[in-house]
């Protein structure tokens, strides 16, 4: 059995790569929904987020990528500083991916907060719940997440009233690497701060304007120019998704459908907001926070390389934020699809594998991973779609939007259909 903590992207990927590798899978999430962060995303194929969406695909992830954009609301959107984006619908994705990983014969257990780890060496044997429930298996994957709990976006964000995490509800975040005995790499004690907001946060639509409605359906973007009194270029900086520092996202409002008004800033004041045209009886999607802070991230990371594996503990990998600075939803896919298929490859005695070089998805990790041992390196997040990463990934000719490019690559590595093949 693999065990999987954590039900965000990272966690939901791991869980279909293993049990399409042959494994019996149990998939344990806190809350009473999949997704996490996910819930409230919807951006996807921006930018680099296209080459590597069509690895993973090519990869043997391809029925996994359909059902992203089986529920696609537009495609092929430019926005400010970013090109050909797909804008998923946050309202109906979930049911998707829960129906489809059930259907490949996933157990998942709701409301299932791994608080307890039973080991025996250097193996985990167990993980225990907060409810008293016991779930034993042979191989663990942690994909629990960085953000939270509640007092930290207190102490290094601007408050909490709840974000789609839902701390007070379901509980704070546990780290199953942090159980397991593993010291991770954690904000303010002795590494430079790399804490960060969360980039965006979620306006009912049925309270905004109609023109304004009618325009941002039509498009799938809406972008409001700011008075420069209202103006928070200092905000740029705070946020997690670097791919979105750019002045164009202080100097106007920009929003994207994805089912609910997407706003790309970390937070904005209600009654600011409400003396803008269009946003006179603007109101936030509960029980999001965007009128004043934004879940705090990256606040504790798991050691360990290129095969997913943690440091420390025999039988462990990761995924998603808990690997390093990593951003983004298809940044989280590609991980879970690594992790899951090599906790498989690790229960069934095979050599593990990694990402190459040559395809994006090898050169972000390794790229990463390689930056996160300097203190400049971690200071900055990584992510296909912008920032440090999408300029390297230009330079070394990684990215393309020519899918028959990408699969020459992905062949030419001997990873075509790695995922759709039973271990």
């Amino acid at each position: 059995m693999i065990v999987i903590a954590g039900g965000g992207w990272a966690g939901c990927a791991a869980a279909y790569s293993a049990s399409r590798a042959g494994a019996g899978v149990a998939l344990l999430e806190k809350t009473d929904m999949l997704l996490g962060t996910g819930l409230v995303g919807g951006i996807m194929r921006n930018n680099g987020r296209y080459t590597a969406s069509e690895e993973i695909w090519s990869m043997g992830g391809s029925e996994f990528i359909r059902l992203i954009d089986g529920v696609a609301r537009h495609r092929w959107v430019n926005f400010p500083g970013h090109r050909h984006a797909t804008f998923y619908d946050v309202t109906r994705i979930e049911p998707v991916v829960r129906t489809a990983l059930l259907d490949a014969g996933v157990e998942i257990h709701f409301q299932a907060r791994v608080n307890g780890v039973k080991k025996t060496g250097q193996s985990i044997t167990a993980v225990e719940t907060a409810a008293g429930k016991t779930v034993q298996g042979d191989i663990f994957v942690d994909t629990t997440g960085t953000a939270g709990p509640v007092k930290n976006c207190t102490k290094y964000g601007t408050g909490c009233a709840m974000c789609i995490l839902r701390c007070p509800t379901f509980g704070p975040r546990t780290s199953l690497t942090a159980l397991a005995g593993v010291e991770e790499m954690t904000a303010g004690k002795g590494f430079p701060q790399f804490e960060a907001m969360s980039g965006s946060c979620k306006l009912d639509k049925k309270s905004l304007a109609p023109w304004l409605v009618n325009n941002l359906e039509r498009d799938g973007l809406a972008i409001i120019p700011l008075p420069r009194d209202i103006q928070k270029d200092d905000m740029l900086g705070r946020k997690a998704c670097q791919q979105y520092n750019l002045q164009e996202f202080a100097g106007n409002l920009i929003l994207l459908d994805t089912g609910h008004a997407k706003l790309m800033t970390p937070y904005f004041p209600l009654e600011t907001l409400r003396t803008l045209n269009g946003f006179r009886d603007a109101r936030y999607a509960d029980p999001y926070s965007g009128g004043k802070g934004n879940s705090i991230r990256f606040m504790a990371i798991a050691p360990c390389d290129e095969y997913l594996a943690v440091k420390g503990v025999d039988n462990l990998f990761c995924a998603g934020e808990k690997t390093g600075l990593l951003v983004g939803h298809t940044e989280a896919i590609a991980t879970g699809f690594l992790a899951g298929h090599n906790a498989v490859r690790k229960r069934n005695g095979l050599a593990l594998l990694k990402y190459p070089p040559e395809l994006a998805c090898g050169d972000l990790l390794s790229f990463m991973l390689s930056q996160m041992t300097t203190k400049e390196g971690m200071e900055l997040k990584y992510t296909f779609s912008g920032s440090v990463y999408f300029e390297r990934m230009k330079e070394l000719k990684l990215y393309t939007t020519d899918t028959e490019a990408i699969r020459k690559r992905v062949a030419g590595a001997g990873l075509a259909g790695i995922f759709s093949k039973r271990l």
